[in-house]
């Protein structure tokens, strides 16, 4: 292993101290270093590119090493960039350093290695990663891959321009790509993207979701087969995403109290709702054939189910637990390369919702219906049946009731002579 050479050792030591890192992370980040310096030189890679910290991070993550000590890692050697940047000559020297870099077809390898440490260190969800991936990719495409250390804010506030004036996105599309433009500065460049002045805005029109009545409903469940009847009973009768509706476990089910438990819901937030009396026998009844199916691969000798994060490694036996599994597991066992295990997955999304759209076709409803459709249903219902906004708002795990109160325009307004009195209720 090579040692840091003690000039560069105490130049990065100090650095530390201006950077306000805590004592408990110099250790880390030192140790970080010396990894890096053996790496380039064992590799033959230049450690005073920084396209060489794509390679390095990419060896620490083919080693097991966890999303949080790849972003430690890439914080340490980003630092230790900075340090070199700072022993450079000031402004001629700089000048120069800049033209030689690439104006186009830069290598952007870096920049996706980094978004994806930094997005797993705050335990975003992988449908964040890939969205920011999304957007990145073509503002790579339209500063035709300027090396990134070239970027300026003007290049975001021109991408978003056009996305708006050529491209014609929708005003959520182009909020979308800002969020992922200002992550992309702020944690991956760490460079400020500036005031947004001048940026031509998408219009956003009202929107206005789709609900179904209650016959409706009733209708395209009657032309669902087992389970996918079932996860619609709940998605409509809880309120639930598709997602959290997949990805309940045994344990959210408290029969006793007839609470549902959602955990790691949109945003990361865990809330419960009421679960409907007239599911009780189903759901209990799937559960006996969860649990049977449990047995069985517990017999065949599987691994478990799949955890998040770390609880693998916290809990070792969660896995094979009853508790843990899926209340809605895949119909086929999942065979892991890496380790030769076992393991089963929840039902995927794209089979609930192909069957949803069969379903619909089926029942012959001339509505735009897919799973998401259920959960507005189940709010407009509740709100039609004079339930308090802030109640649904709950219910359906909003952060702000400015987003639950577009279900008053989904059902009829009462007018001032059809308004009851409090006294006749």
């Amino acid at each position: 292993m090579k040692n840091i050479p003690p000039d560069l050792e105490n130049s990065f030591k100090t650095l530390l101290d201006q950077e306000s890192v805590s004592r408990q992370n110099r250790t880390e980040y030192q140790k970080w270093l010396r990894y890096y310096l053996d790496f380039c030189q064992k590799y033959s890679f230049d450690q005073s590119n920084q396209d060489s910290l794509a390679h390095f991070i990419d060896k620490l993550r083919k080693k097991n090493q966890t999303a949080q000590q790849q972003s430690q890692a890439t914080q340490a050697i980003q630092l230790y960039y900075k340090l070199n940047a700072e022993k450079e000559p000031l402004k001629q020297d700089t000048d120069k350093q800049k033209e030689q870099l690439k104006t186009t077809r830069a290598d952007w390898s870096s920049v996706y290695s980094t978004l994806s440490a930094e997005i797993n260190l705050r335990h975003y969800s992988p449908k964040t990663l890939r969205a920011y991936q999304g957007w990145v990719r073509p503002f790579q495409a339209f500063t035709k891959s300027k090396d990134p250390r070239l970027l300026t804010g003007s290049d975001a506030r021109d991408f978003l321009t056009f996305l708006a004036e050529k491209k014609k996105v929708s005003a959520s599309s182009q909020n979308q790509a800002f969020n992922a433009l200002l992550f992309l500065y702020k944690h991956i460049l760490k460079k400020d993207l500036g005031e947004l002045k001048g940026i031509v805005r998408a219009k956003r029109k009202p929107y206005i979701p789709v609900v179904l009545s209650r016959e409706e409903i009733d209708t395209i469940i009657d032309n669902l087969k087992y389970p996918y009847d079932l996860v619609v009973k709940l998605l409509y009768g809880c309120g639930l995403r598709i997602s959290e509706g997949l990805k309940l476990r045994v344990q959210d089910f408290n029969f006793d109290t007839c609470i549902l438990s959602i955990h790691d819901g949109k945003g990361k937030k865990d809330r419960s709702v009421p679960l409907p009396q007239t599911l009780m026998p189903e759901l209990k009844a799937h559960l006996e054939k969860v649990t049977t199916l449990h047995e069985k691969d517990l017999e065949f000798g599987y691994s478990g189910a799949f955890l998040i994060n770390q609880l693998e490694k916290k809990y070792k036996n969660a896995a094979r637990e009853l508790a843990w599994q899926w209340f809605f597991p895949a119909k086929t066992l999942t065979f892991i390369t890496g380790t030769n295990e076992y393991k089963r997955y929840h039902l995927h999304e794209t089979h609930v919702q192909k069957a949803i759209k069969q379903a619909v076709k089926k029942a012959k409803i001339p509505k735009r219906a897919s799973a998401h459709t259920f959960r507005h249903s189940f709010a407009s219902h509740l709100l039609q049946a004079n339930y308090d906004i802030r109640t649904i708002q709950e219910l359906l795990g909003h952060s702000d009731v400015r987003t639950t109160m577009i279900y008053t325009h989904t059902i009829k307004s009462k007018t001032r002579k059809e308004a009851m009195s409090p006294l006749d209720f």
